[in-house]
């Protein structure tokens, strides 16, 4: 079995001993993990746009570089959602199985993955075959992970609607090439599952709730990331990221 999160941290807890105060501070803001040197940013224009702009950046001495112009993706079709990553819990609405929404947070990247037996990235990469599942079934125990049919048996994939090689069981491209995107890394049932970044079917159509982009701009990606620097995502509306981005220490756009 391939897990989404294999090489993921779990995220810290904190005990509520009657501090509420502190806690109520630590609990608004997020922090980009030190070890963390390399972020992905999408941007997009509210929470219903489907579509938007990818930003790299690089840590420094002098803090957060701009490593490349910004990369049209698109996103989810009924826009975006709150998922579950580093960032605290946070009100609004929240990310669920089948919304269509693309989850907005700060995620961890994982692997990259894809139809070939290599691809030239700095990640670890995960070749995909005709057995090859992400089960988006909530009920499921093996629910948002990648798993292997041969390994863990036809009747645990059945009703899966994410086979991985999409190009034998859907007739399209679109995970030719992507990268694992460990939103809901605890796997809860019903939080949504299954989120990756990978190649857009068209610029002007959305996705059932990832981050697409053109196969360039994708092996751009792929070759400027580094598994070693802790690799992160973003993913939110311009004006929530204004507002978080002095609690969250992030990069002025």
């Amino acid at each position: 079995m391939i897990s989404i999160i294999s090489r993921l941290c779990r995220r810290a807890c904190f005990s509520c001993c009657g501090v509420s105060l502190l806690l109520f501070s630590i609990s608004t803001r997020a922090q980009i993990p030190a070890e963390s040197h390399q972020l992905l940013i999408s941007i997009n224009g509210s929470w219903e746009a489907t579509s938007g702009q990818l930003y790299g950046y690089q840590r420094g001495n002098g803090g957060w570089e701009k490593k490349f112009t910004a990369i049209p993706v698109s996103l989810g079709r009924t826009g975006l959602a709150w998922g579950i990553g580093l960032h605290p819990a946070q009100a609004g609405l929240q990310k669920r199985e089948g919304d269509g929404k693309a989850p907005a947070g700060i995620f961890r990247l994982g692997d990259a993955f894809g139809y070939a037996s290599s691809i030239d990235t700095g990640l670890g990469y995960q070749p995909m075959t005709a057995q090859h599942y992400c089960i988006d079934i909530p009920a499921s125990p093996l629910y948002n992970q990648t798993v292997d049919a041969g390994k863990v048996g036809t009747d645990a994939v059945k009703g899966s609607s994410e086979g991985m090689r999409r190009d034998i069981h859907y007739g399209d491209q679109q995970y030719r090439k992507g990268i694992f995107v460990a939103h809901n890394p605890e796997n809860r049932p019903g939080a949504g599952s299954c989120i990756f970044m990978h190649l857009w079917e068209a610029p002007s159509i959305p996705t059932a709730g990832c981050t697409a982009m053109s196969e360039g701009h994708m092996d751009a990606v792929l070759q400027w990331l580094d598994a070693t620097q802790q690799p992160i995502y973003i993913a939110l509306p311009r004006a929530e990221y204004e507002r978080l981005r002095e609690d969250w220490a992030l990069p002025s756009l």
